[in-house]
């Protein structure tokens, strides 16, 4: 089965305003927005600092903003903030991710807030929870390295990020659960919530497999990247033409195929080779045989092969290598228009509503885009927002 995208918006009708910028709080406008919801985000007068990143942030706005409205408004006015005030009291969600209390100090906290809109419910995205280190600020890898995962993806002597925001994105999943959670509990009561979603404790919970493998073992884990395999097969090997391919046999009838497909007859019927835990204690043998026959085959044939074996396996890509995936190619990549008149084509969101995808219905915003047409969706009067366009307190498209 092929997906449909673009016919999914199950959130449609739910009114969200995004107080955000960089990648964690985007993330969560993103998912809503995907899923239906109508946001508008709130950027400064010259748009967001986002926009202009450059490096590896480059990718940053592109990624996390489709599927919004724009409105460019200068909240260190008295006008700017009173109807940054409206919006929300006239919205289902705000999100925002800016340093603890800045909100507060600006008047657009929970408690301020919830006065005039008891439903709303209010997601903040921060480096910690409650706690010793809530006053904090942080980065997705400030809580990679002080949270153990920049320790068990690098070296022993070498912690390494992940490479993608890994900790931004999660957090913001958390923080999306966090509001659905709270939307379906407001059906019951007509009250809102505050949810609130970290990176350090985000990363805390990705890692805590690896806390409880000490607690099971009575071992400290070492980093991933000299663990020792839980599995006889489950490796990188290079392929005929210099290739490479990830290889996982993980079970003991999978074994059983993989010894049929690549002609290992003797390991078959080798009953010292019947368990898993068995075979791992011959890993010393088993890999060197294993990538000297794969020495001799293509990668072609090699994927061929494995597929038909009902193995798992994944040729090593770099993320552009996706936009050419046929599997990508079949519902899983949105044409977006980028804001310099290019266009690229980037990953849907990653989940289906009976075999349909979310799509894209609204283009990246430029700055100040949709703005307007968000306000009067809102009932927000037209001679107002006319002073304030005059008045150089909304920024115009």
């Amino acid at each position: 089965m092929t997906a449909t995208t673009g016919k999914v918006r199950p959130l449609d009708g739910i009114k969200v305003v995004e107080f955000t910028h960089m990648v964690m709080g985007p993330t969560v406008g993103l998912i809503l927005a995907d899923l239906g919801a109508d946001v508008i985000k709130i950027e400064p007068p010259k748009g967001d600092n986002t926009r202009r990143l450059q490096g590896s942030g480059g990718g940053y706005f592109a990624m996390y903003n489709r599927n919004k409205s724009s409105l460019c408004l200068d909240l260190k006015s008295s006008e700017g903030l009173t109807l940054a005030q409206d919006i929300v009291s006239r919205s289902d969600i705000m999100v925002e991710n800016f340093r603890p209390g800045a909100m507060d100090k600006l008047g657009l906290g929970y408690d301020a807030l919830r006065a005039n809109n008891p439903g709303l419910i209010y997601c903040s995205l921060k480096g910690f929870l409650s706690g010793p280190y809530e006053h904090r600020t942080a980065l997705d890898e400030v809580a990679q390295m002080m949270g153990g995962l920049a320790y068990m993806t690098g070296l022993p002597d070498k912690p390494m990020r992940a490479g993608s925001s890994v900790i931004d994105i999660t957090g913001g999943m958390f923080g999306v659960i966090g509001i659905l959670s709270a939307l379906q509990e407001r059906h019951r009561t007509g009250t809102g919530r505050h949810v609130t979603s970290s990176l350090f404790e985000t990363t805390a919970f990705m890692v805590g497999q690896h806390i409880a493998q000490q607690g099971v073992l009575g071992d400290e884990p070492p980093p991933m990247s000299v663990r020792r395999s839980a599995w006889s097969v489950y490796d990188i090997f290079t392929c005929k033409e210099g290739s490479r391919v990830f290889v996982g046999v993980v079970s003991d009838s999978l074994w059983q195929r993989f010894c049929e497909e690549f002609g290992f007859d003797e390991w078959a019927t080798d009953e010292s080779l019947a368990t898993n835990n068995a075979r791992v204690q011959r890993r010393d043998t088993i890999i060197p045989a294993v990538q000297a026959l794969f020495d001799t085959i293509d990668i072609d044939e090699l994927t061929m092969r494995l597929d038909r074996a009902g193995l798992p396996f994944a040729p090593i890509n770099k993320p552009i290598d996706l936009v050419d995936d046929p599997h990508m190619q079949a519902g899983g990549l949105l044409d977006i228009e980028l804001n310099n008149g290019e266009s690229i084509r980037l990953p849907a969101l990653p989940v289906e509503f009976d075999g349909a995808k979310a799509g894209i219905y609204r283009q990246l915003p430029k700055p100040g885009q949709g703005g307007l047409e968000y306000l009067q969706r809102l009932g927000i009067d037209s001679t107002r927002v006319e002073a304030l366009l005059t008045a150089g307190i909304i920024t115009p498209e």
